[in-house]
């Protein structure tokens, strides 16, 4: 299910600069007439498709009620940059938004609809998000049934469009493929990084000296059986020093020796852009991280194949923004949804349907 998890892959900046700024179709594709004023609320249109202030409005206050659930409400006064993180979700919400549209447009285009079955879901998902809030809180949010339904009748076409792109996915992933381990490091640096976040060679005399003392710590490891924990805890010049990771995520001279590893066994030198590294095998299988690496891998795969379909599309679509309005949406903590989600409501409808 796409869910909260519509693939963030596709692109939110993609959205934001291409969708909401202009893109428009080549003169041999079929033209889309826009109107040149926006209906009352509307803050976005994507060919024929509006997005209104509504819509904004549950979007934005159920991942605010989300991310202060995760992290507290002394989250929204942190400084990100120059930037609080209510200017942030707010950007975020419209791309989402913008997406799920692009994704209803997509779905048309390929004949994808929602069948009986999916409109009794929606009508049941409206009933349930609309009976546990109250007038106020309705008010508030500019939600009546009519179009709670089509929020939720456009997320689950957007959810049915993914899955229909993305079917033909293998989804059988084997152990060997998946593997993850676990495995402890020593790293001898052989760079540095300043204040600003630029990288800073060693010159060739300190390179050789970092070299020589990756040497003498595997020696002592190797040859002399020192605790690997204790020469880590002293000489480990790495944020970690154990690692669970499976297949094509870590730098490739060191996941190479880390695989080749027996348990307990201790690796050579391994250089890396980082410094040199000392490294230990722990478990050469991990069957819980295994399993979670198979998911990871199937999901990205759908992900590839759903963007190649989606990329080429959102290139074929016009869009205008009203900035004036969006601009001037200030969406004000005051109102909550309480305990209330329209996305885990969705979930628990359509997953257990599905």
């Amino acid at each position: 299910m796409i869910s909260n998890k519509i693939p963030a892959v596709f692109i939110i900046m993609t959205l934001l600069l291409c969708l909401l700024s202009g893109c428009s179709r080549s003169s041999e594709e079929t033209q889309i007439v826009l109107m040149s004023e926006f209906a009352d609320n509307e803050i976005f249109r994507i060919d024929n498709l509006g997005c209104f202030v509504p819509e904004a409005n549950v979007y934005m206050y159920t991942s605010e009620d989300q991310y202060t659930d995760a992290f507290g409400e002394e989250i929204w006064e942190k400084d990100l940059g120059g930037a609080k993180l209510s200017e942030e979700l707010k950007d975020i919400t419209l791309a989402r938004l913008a997406q799920i549209k692009a994704m209803n447009l997509l779905a048309s285009e390929r004949g994808v609809w929602l069948d009986e079955n999916d409109t009794a879901s929606v009508e049941e998902a409206a009933e349930r998000f609309l009976s546990s809030m109250d007038s106020a809180t309705k008010e508030a949010l500019g939600v009546d049934r009519e179009s709670v339904e089509r929020m939720y009748s456009e997320y689950a076409l957007a959810d049915k469009v993914y899955q229909n792109i993305t079917s033909d996915v293998n989804p059988e992933i084997s152990d060997d493929e998946a593997r993850s381990i676990t495995v402890k490091q020593i790293l001898i640096k052989t760079c540095m990084t300043d204040s600003k976040g630029n990288r800073i060679e060693f010159s060739q005399v300190d390179k050789l000296k970092a070299h020589k003392k990756a040497r003498e710590i595997r020696s002592m490891a190797v040859d002399d059986g020192v605790d690997f924990d204790t020469l880590a805890e002293r000489y480990n010049e790495g944020e970690e020093s154990q690692y669970t990771f499976g297949k094509g995520t870590m730098p490739e001279a060191f996941e190479e020796a880390a695989f080749d590893l027996a348990t307990d066994e201790v690796s050579k030198l391994v250089e890396t852009e980082y410094g040199y590294h000392v490294i230990k095998c722990i478990s050469t299988f991990d069957r819980e991280e295994t399993e979670a690496n198979k998911a990871r891998i199937v999901r990205e795969r759908k992900n590839e194949a759903f963007n190649k379909v989606y990329d080429a599309f959102i290139g074929s679509i016009h869009s205008n923004l009203n900035e004036e309005l969006w601009d001037s949406l200030s969406f004000e903590r005051s109102v909550a949804i309480d305990t209330t989600n329209f996305f885990d409501i969705y979930n628990d409808i359509f997953e257990l349907k599905g």
